[in-house]
């Protein structure tokens, strides 16, 4: 028989996130108050960028086992243990966080999705090595559009790391992309850039295209340039900005005043 296990919080956190049952994709600048028991646990700290936070979900149900994910209420139902539902036996949150600054015992962090209040039960870095560039996971979007380009802005800051008018620019264009063929991280989704660097460092990070293993990732370097290619057997896009755009005016354009797009049924 498996002895019953006790955890206890080493901290709680701070923020004005209230309401669990509310998706929120634009997370609240958060601080996490470390219990002064545990002080000498932050010993260095702040030689990390990036911490994985796990938290005790204290007003999640326990009792559910299914559920339909809270982004799309169109989806069918889901085992807990195959998405982050907030709801689950154990409710135990795990989410990556930038390390903002550490005064005293308190931690100021970003991209933390716990609500207000939920106690911390631990702390651990961020290493290089967590990283799995392109993994298989099932593809589940949004029902609301504004919701698929703010998780689609996270994901490309997060690889670019830099917010440029480049990385606007792929994420519009990533958005024409996805209404033409749905998931962009499939492994038989080619993609071709031509473009700034940063243009195809953020679709890159975008579609977790690589070079090879297998081969779906193609790019030339042209300043003068906002172009991409996009192949899934039959299918076939060119997403081209239209002349005249201007590049500063990206952020709050639908993709479709933005672009020349032309799509190809091949007969293969």
């Amino acid at each position: 028989m498996i002895t019953p296990i006790t955890i206890e919080p080493i901290g709680v956190v701070h923020n004005d996130f209230l309401k669990p049952d509310r998706v929120r994709v634009e997370v609240p600048k958060t601080t996490i108050e470390i219990f002064p028991q545990y002080s000498e646990a932050m010993l260095r700290m702040e030689e990390h960028s990036h911490l994985w936070i796990i938290g005790w979900f204290h007003e999640a149900r326990r009792d559910l086992l299914r559920v339909v994910p809270r982004i799309n209420l169109e989806l069918p139902e889901y085992g807990v243990f195959g998405l982050r539902a907030y709801s689950r036996p154990n409710p135990i949150g795990l989410t990556v966080v930038k390390l903002e600054g550490i005064e005293g015992n308190i931690l100021s962090v970003e991209g933390l999705d716990f609500i207000d209040g939920t106690p911390v039960i631990d702390i651990k870095p961020f290493y290089g090595q967590d990283i799995v560039f392109s993994p298989r996971a099932p593809y589940i979007r949004p029902s609301q559009s504004g919701m698929l380009e703010q998780m689609m802005f996270k994901t490309a800051l997060n690889h670019h790391q830099e917010e440029c008018d480049q990385l606007i620019l792929a994420v519009k264009m990533c958005l024409a992309a996805e209404q033409i063929f749905g998931q962009l991280t499939a492994e038989d989704l080619k993609v071709y850039i031509e473009g700034t660097r940063c243009l195809a460092d953020s679709i890159q990070g975008l579609t977790r295209s690589r070079l090879a293993n297998p081969e779906r990732f193609t790019f030339r370097e042209d300043c003068e340039k906002a172009h991409s290619s996009w192949e899934n057997g039959n299918l076939s896009a060119t997403i081209t900005l239209k002349n005249g755009v201007g590049i500063n005016s990206l952020k709050d354009q639908p993709y479709k005043n933005l672009f020349d797009i032309k799509i190809e049924h091949s007969l293969k």
